[in-house]
């Protein structure tokens, strides 16, 4: 058959492992400042390739990956300086790790050399995560916040003053959300493929309750990921 021709099928299984970085944050309403959560990303995946359809390489990607996301926070003054906690004498720091087991189910599409060559792809589809654990790390026992500290306030405090954050347990062990991603692939002979994505997650689900009781309306993971991967045809 010729390779332009609609409907070109395939069966083709490739299984391989990945591995790479992933830059985190969450977004809490109402707001707390942070910095980019950075984790490590590692896993295996697996891909069925189906048709070519067009110019078009169709094929369902699924992963099973361990992931450590969580969030960063950039304590800073209202003049934009760090806050240094009196009671400590530094300079005030907070990171939730929390690390998922995570499975993404997507559509991967290609374009370009199938065989000893080059393409580019896209990945999209939706995600389920697993929290095996969390961890927090912080330099104080409590924030520096006129609330917490009335009789000194002469130095400049907290500019974002939410903290309800720090002491909370996570709530929703299960995550879920919608991940797509951006990427080539190089199919080296003999060897295998080797590929470099960038992709996004955006969690739908909260980490927090987000009743009208509850100190969060939405507290959702946003994270955005470099991986490299190795990938051999069975």
């Amino acid at each position: 058959m010729s390779s332009a021709q609609v409907g070109d099928y395939r069966h083709v299984w490739a299984l391989g492992v990945s591995g790479g970085i992933a830059m985190n944050s969450v977004g809490f309403m109402p707001e707390v400042s942070q910095k980019t959560h950075m984790g490590a990303a590692i896993g295996i995946t697996g891909r069925y390739t189906s048709e070519k359809y067009f110019s078009t390489i169709c094929s369902i990607q699924m992963e099973c990956n361990i992931a450590k996301l969580g969030w960063k926070q950039d304590i800073k003054t209202i003049s934009g300086t760090q806050v240094i906690n009196p009671n400590t004498g530094v300079a005030e720091e907070y990171t939730r790790d929390i690390t998922y087991l995570q499975i993404p189910i997507m559509a991967h599409l290609a374009w370009g050399k199938e065989r000893h060559g080059i393409n580019a792809f896209i990945n999209a589809g939706p995600q389920l995560g697993f929290m095996m654990s969390e961890k927090t790390t912080k330099n104080y026992d409590l924030p520096y916040i006129p609330d917490f500290y009335p009789d000194y306030i002469e130095g400049e405090v907290r500019a974002n003053t939410e903290v309800a954050q720090e002491t909370m347990d996570i709530e929703n062990k299960f995550d879920y959300g919608i991940a797509f991603g951006a990427g080539v692939e190089w199919d080296i002979k003999h060897f295998g493929r080797i590929s470099l994505e960038g992709r996004y997650y955006y969690g739908l689900g909260n980490l927090f309750g987000d009743s009208k009781k509850d100190e969060f309306g939405k507290s959702n993971n946003g994270a955005i990921y470099v991986k490299l991967a190795y990938l051999k045809d069975l």
